[in-house]
């Protein structure tokens, strides 16, 4: 009831909305991303801002999200994730710690610092064509931005190669 009458005139100047699958929003997870789409009747105008770091501390598979939502994939963040749970004290829910604190159990950190298989994620990208914008989100409280940011930037553009061009693929088919 409250996104049809937004996503009416986002349909009406053809802009396209990409809500971010968050813990604390309405789509948080793989379920609720599903729920959230039924419930807008799968509507054009709503789609999904990809942010893997998400999915790591939570058990979510980041290159399956990709394929399983891959017509609603409308824009990529690049951010990374860092586990530190399995020593019987950090917890999944992070204790209400501050970022950077080691007794965390998991914490933001520059990309290509943490555990989304970045290589896996822009193959994937590749495999279901998305053509769409690639930002790199800053959420490293332990590193320097200025030492960082620049890091991860290097990093995404290595990672977000171009997939083989059709003349590759023609000549490892198979016909007759």
């Amino acid at each position: 009831d409250r996104w049809n009458p937004i996503l009416d005139v986002f349909d009406e100047n053809g802009v396209r909305f990409a809500h971010e699958v968050h813990p604390s929003e309405i789509a948080y997870d793989y379920w609720t991303a599903v729920r959230a789409l039924e419930a807008v009747g799968h509507r054009k105008a709503f789609g999904l801002n990809w942010d893997p770091s998400h999915f790591v501390w939570q058990d979510l598979d980041p290159v399956g999200f990709l394929w399983d939502f891959r017509d609603r994939i409308y824009h990529v963040d690049c951010k990374d994730a860092k586990r530190q749970v399995g020593n019987g004290r950090n917890g999944r829910l992070a204790s209400h710690l501050p970022w950077a604190d080691p007794r965390r159990g998991w914490d933001f950190v520059s990309t290509g610092h943490g555990d989304v298989p970045w290589e896996a994620c822009f193959r994937m990208l590749n495999t279901i064509g998305y053509e769409g914008p690639i930002s790199v989100e800053w959420e490293d409280a332990g590193m320097d931005r200025l030492v960082g940011a620049p890091e991860a930037l290097e990093f995404v553009r290595r990672m977000a190669f171009e997939p083989p061009s059709a003349a590759f693929d023609a000549a490892f088919s198979t016909t007759d």
